[in-house]
């Protein structure tokens, strides 16, 4: 392992551990002659003790924590800028059932959405190829790490032999990486708030798919910061016109005045993978 300055030791994925004294430390402790005093809670050190870790005062160590860990690493790798796309994990991809349907109804729905998992797919392609040519600093695609639209983005940047981070979260479902993520760039995260935060640092395109609550939840809370300025105008791109005029009058929000008219040119509609990524270039003018 290469050493730096101030002692830490770099892997050979290029990450950097922790410092030796440490290292060197948790293990002494672990070695010390089992007596009442040494098994005691208490004698633990405190960052590998468990039990304190999870105490509700440690929850903004633990926030911390989970921001600085995905940060350092994305640094590490040299990774600039990201495509994060967002859309449904219960849309199949093309000539797969529709595992989440609980009727014909929704059967019908989910296979006939499954064109946005091949556009999605084709899409995180053409970012990916982009990318190539910024040393894969730029650009890198990022979903939430799940199934559906998300294991569409990353496959997709995968078969171009690009990097792909994927961003998961602890639930009751979905909870597996899907294969395509790279794993040096595979998170996984308890706070919503700071994988949030993650999903927007680095982003200078969002890509939208038809999707339930948590597409919803990404979407308003992405375009809510682009239009009070708390992040720079991106592209904001949503798939499938039809779907989402369904799901928001956004219209009747300009209408009764609740955002302005202008609010609405924030949003592009598209149904393709090469319309979304000319939106892209011709904001980025490349």
């Amino acid at each position: 392992m290469a050493k730096s300055s101030n002692g830490r030791e770099r892997s050979k994925d290029g990450s950097w551990v922790a410092l030796k004294d440490s290292q060197t430390d948790r293990r002494r402790a672990a070695e010390v002659p089992r007596t009442p005093q040494s098994e005691s809670p208490s004698y633990r050190l405190a960052y590998v003790d468990d039990d304190f870790m999870m105490r509700e005062e440690l929850r903004p160590v633990r926030l911390q924590l989970e921001l600085l860990k995905v940060e350092m690493i994305l640094a590490e790798r040299g990774i600039k800028s990201t495509v994060v796309m967002f859309g449904g994990a219960r849309i199949p991809e093309p000539g797969k059932d529709a595992w989440a349907a609980r009727n014909e109804t929704q059967r019908a729905n989910l296979m006939a959405a499954s064109v946005y998992y091949e556009e999605a797919r084709k899409f995180a392609r053409l970012c990916a190829e982009h990318a190539a040519t910024h040393d894969h600093r730029e650009y890198v695609v990022t979903t939430g790490g799940g199934p559906g639209v998300m294991e569409a983005g990353n496959r997709g940047a995968a078969e171009v032999g690009a990097p792909t981070i994927g961003l998961n979260i602890v639930l009751p479902h979905e909870q597996a990486p899907n294969p395509y993520v790279t794993p040096e760039l595979s998170f996984n995260f308890h706070y919503f708030a700071i994988r949030k935060m993650h999903f927007l640092m680095r982003a200078k395109a969002i890509a939208i798919f038809p999707g339930g609550f948590g597409t919803l939840d990404e979407f308003f809370e992405s375009v809510t910061l682009i239009q009070t300025k708390r992040m720079a105008p991106i592209p904001l791109i949503l798939f499938g016109e039809a779907f989402w005029r369904r799901i928001v009058d956004f219209e009747a929000l300009a209408d009764f005045g609740t955002i302005a008219p202008d609010d609405l040119k924030l949003l592009h509609f598209v149904e393709t993978a090469d319309q979304a990524w000319q939106i892209i270039a011709d904001h980025y003018e490349h």
